[in-house]
């Protein structure tokens, strides 16, 4: 697994410790036996991890709101009671809500720092701009 992933056992025993990773069945030896939903999962973390800057903690909210909603997916009978229905897609509508507030946050958080950043490259470019004003206006010898 852990080559496969390209994270260390050591990470994959810290996921497991966070919750971020159920623990591995094992045969015998003790040696961990992961499945591919294990390696889907910990693809999702470094990929949360990686491109979106997500900490461990927000990784989990949204892992672990993915695996309701795949419970939610698999209980879901269209031939159940209207209320019964409801109650499901209730419920993935608010765990989605919740993987969208996590995803929110970083998005302000990216969309300011961002604005940080274009006011610090007008800056420099006002100063750029005032010393080749400065050197027009003044020859060196």
């Amino acid at each position: 697994m852990a080559e496969r992933t390209g994270v260390t056992q050591r990470t994959l025993r810290f996921y497991e410790e966070k919750g971020l990773l159920k623990p591995p069945s094992r045969l015998e030896g003790g040696f961990r036996l992961y499945s591919e939903d294990d390696v889907r999962r910990v693809e999702e973390i470094k990929r949360l991890q990686t491109l979106l800057g997500f900490t461990l903690a927000d990784i989990k909210e949204m892992v672990e709101t993915e695996a309701i909603k795949m419970q939610i997916r698999a209980e879901y009978r269209r031939d159940a009671d209207i209320s019964e229905r409801k109650a499901k897609l209730a419920k993935a509508v608010e765990v989605t809500e919740r993987q969208t507030a996590v995803i929110n946050q970083k998005l302000t958080a990216l969309q300011e720092m961002k604005t940080h950043l274009e006011q610090k490259l007008a800056q420099y470019d006002g100063w750029i701009a005032q010393l080749d004003e400065q050197a027009v206006a003044k020859p060196t010898s």
